[in-house]
């Protein structure tokens, strides 16, 4: 929900995204939780947001849901929505 960012299923963060900038270098990154163990947010207030949740895909969908299972579909959504080609450091060249 604005201003968050992130993906939200209701008041629980289900994939977080940010960027950092310093020393004239950029970076950027996102972390979607698929079979995440919750219980270890219990601890901290995650992204410093009071009163607001952690969820995953797993716990939102009732099944264990596997990183090797999401992995495809989001490469290729991101290429789509970005219009570009990913380049796997494993791919020959």
């Amino acid at each position: 929900p604005p201003p968050f960012t992130g993906v939200w299923m209701g008041d629980s963060k289900l994939c977080a995204i940010g960027v950092h900038c310093g020393n004239y270098i950029t970076s950027h990154g996102l972390a979607l939780n698929c079979c995440t163990d919750l219980t270890w947010f219990d601890h901290i207030v995650p992204c410093g947001l009071e009163g607001k949740g952690v969820t995953s895909l797993s716990h939102e969908l009732g099944q264990h849901i596997a990183v090797s299972h999401v992995l495809e579909p989001f490469l290729d959504s991101f290429q789509e929505v970005f219009d570009c080609t990913l380049v796997s450091s494993e791919d020959p060249e």
